[in-house]
C-alpha cells in the first residue's frame, strides 16, 4: 500500500513512512492510492467475528508490509481494550459511547494505535521522533496518554489558552517525562498552523524528526473506523438502514467512517454535524467551500474553521460533489440549542450528554423528520465529566469523577505559554 499526497507534488510513501513524515513534503494530506473493498461474505457476516479480528481485516491493506501481522494483532488488541456501549436514547436513536478508554474521549483508539505503531518504527533506532499536535480539546489529552513513557519518543502538545476545559488541559500538562504542553494565545487554527509550519522548516527539519499525531497523520486518522464496524453490528439487530451522526470538527473521524463505508460497511446514510463553526454545513448547501473564522462555543472540541481532513472527504467522492452531497448530510447547531438540548435529553431519558454528543443527536432528529424508519447512532465523543463546568449547570446534577480522572485532578499544570511561531521554533531547537 502506498500512501499519495493529496496536493500531487511528492513522491508516494509506504505506511511506515507517511506515519513518520505525518504531512508529505508538498504539504498535502496522504491518501491511500486505493482502497479495496472487503468481501461480502466477511462484511454479511461480520455479528460472528470479534471486533479484533475484524479490525485487523479493515486495517491489514493498509498497513501493507510495514507491520508484520503478528505484531499488527497485538497493536490492535492493545489499543481495543476497552468497549463502545451502543446505549438506546429513544425509539430508533441510539449514543454510541466512545468514551470508555483511559482518556474518556472517543480519540484514545487513534493515538493508542499510532502510538504503538511508531514505537515499532523507532525500536531499532537511536534518533528520537518528536510528536506535534495541535488541539482543540481532546486530541491532546489522549496522545499525552497515548504516548506516555513510549521511549525514543517526545510529543510536544499547542493548545489554545482558555479555549479548552479545565479537565482536558489537566490531562495534558500533567504527564511531565517526556510529553510537554505549550499553551497558545489564538485559537486550534493558530495552533494547527504552526505545527504545518514546523513541518516545512529547513532547521528544524534538519536538528529534528518531526511527525504530528492530529487526524491529519493516517495513523491517527485511519484506526477510528474500527468503532463504525463496532456501532454498525450492535445497531443491525433491528434490521432497519442504519445512519451515522457525527459530531465534527477536523473532520477526520467522519471521514474515518467514509472510508469503513468503501470497504463495505453498508452504512445508509451519514451526517456531519458541527456547532457555528459551519464551513461543511454550509458547503453541502452550496457547493462552495468558504472557511470563516473560528468562533469558541461551548463545544470546544468543535471549534474549527478550517477543518484539515475535508479535503479527504473530496478525495473519498473523486470531488464529484454530488455524490458527496447524496451520502452525507450537514447540520449546525448553536450552544443555545446544545444547550436545551442536553437539558431536554436528561429530563426525558435520564441520560448526560456533553456538548458533542448533543450536536450529533440534533442532526439525527432534523434527518430523521424525513427519515422515520431507519436506526440514528449518534457519536458520544466524551465523557460528559470532561465539561462538568458547563453539563452541571444545565442539567442541575453533580457528575461522578471517574477513578481514573481523580488522580489527574490532584496534579500540578506544568505548561509554556507562548504567542507566535518563533516561539515554538525556538522552544523545539533547544529543548
Amino acid at each position: 500500500m502506498l500512501y499519495q499526497s493529496l496536493n500531487y507534488s511528492s513522491k508516494p510513501e509506504n505506511f511506515r513512512e507517511a506515519v513518520i513524515k505525518g504531512i508529505s513534503p508538498d504539504k498535502g494530506l496522504y491518501y491511500p492510492n486505493k482502497i479495496k473493498p472487503l468481501s461480502k461474505n466477511f462484511i454479511n457476516n461480520l455479528s460472528k467475528f470479534h471486533i479484533h479480528e475484524i479490525a485487523f481485516e479493515a486495517i491489514n491493506q493498509f498497513i501493507g508490509n510495514s507491520i508484520p501481522e503478528l505484531k499488527l494483532r497485538s497493536i490492535i488488541e492493545d489499543t481495543l481494550n476497552f468497549d463502545f456501549p451502543l446505549i438506546k436514547i429513544e425509539k430508533q436513536i441510539f449514543s454510541l459511547e466512545l468514551f470508555h478508554g483511559p482518556t474518556l474521549a472517543f480519540k484514545d483508539v487513534g493515538a493508542r494505535f499510532m502510538a504503538r505503531c511508531l514505537e515499532f518504527f523507532n525500536k531499532n533506532s537511536n534518533e528520537r521522533i518528536t510528536v506535534l499536535v495541535a488541539t482543540s480539546g481532546d486530541t491532546g489529552a489522549a496522545v499525552a496518554n497515548g504516548f506516555f513513557n513510549i521511549s525514543g519518543i517526545d510529543v510536544v502538545i499547542l493548545y489554545p489558552k482558555g479555549k479548552i476545559s479545565k479537565i482536558q488541559e489537566k490531562q495534558m500538562t500533567t504527564l511531565g517525562g517526556n510529553i510537554s504542553a505549550l499553551e497558545v494565545d489564538g485559537v486550534f487554527d493558530d495552533c494547527q498552523e504552526m505545527v504545518k509550519k514546523a513541518f516545512l522548516d529547513p532547521q528544524l527539519i534538519s536538528k529534528r524528526k518531526l511527525t504530528s499525531a492530529n487526524s491529519i497523520n493516517i495513523a491517527r486518522w485511519l484506526p477510528q473506523m474500527f468503532y463504525f464496524f463496532d456501532g454498525y453490528i450492535k445497531a443491525n439487530k433491528f434490521n432497519l438502514p442504519i445512519n451515522f451522526s457525527v459530531p465534527s470538527g477536523n473532520f477526520g473521524n467522519l471521514c474515518a467512517g467514509l472510508i469503513a463505508h468503501k470497504l463495505g460497511l453498508p452504512i445508509n446514510h451519514f451526517l456531519a454535524c458541527t456547532n457555528i463553526n459551519d464551513t461543511v454545513p454550509r458547503y453541502l448547501n452550496s457547493g462552495i467551500y468558504k472557511p470563516n473564522p473560528t468562533i469558541k462555543t461551548i463545544s470546544n472540541a468543535m471549534d474549527v474553521g478550517n477543518p484539515s481532513n475535508f479535503i479527504r472527504i473530496q478525495k473519498v467522492y473523486n470531488n464529484d460533489f454530488n455524490k458527496l452531497k447524496k451520502n452525507i448530510s450537514g447540520y449546525s447547531f448553536n450552544d443555545r440549542e446544545t444547550k436545551n438540548c442536553i437539558k431536554n435529553i436528561y429530563q426525558n431519558s435520564n441520560y448526560i450528554m456533553d456538548p458533542h454528543g448533543a450536536i450529533g443527536y440534533m442532526g439525527l432528529k432534523k434527518y430523521n423528520l424525513k427519515h422515520t424508519n431507519e436506526i440514528g447512532v449518534f457519536m458520544e465523543t466524551a465523557h460528559p465529566i470532561k465539561f462538568s463546568n458547563i453539563v452541571e449547570k444545565i442539567v442541575d446534577e453533580k457528575i461522578k469523577i471517574p477513578k481514573r480522572l481523580s488522580k489527574t485532578f490532584k496534579c500540578k499544570k506544568k505548561s509554556l505559554k507562548i504567542t507566535e511561531y518563533m516561539e515554538f521554533k525556538d522552544f523545539l531547537l533547544k529543548s
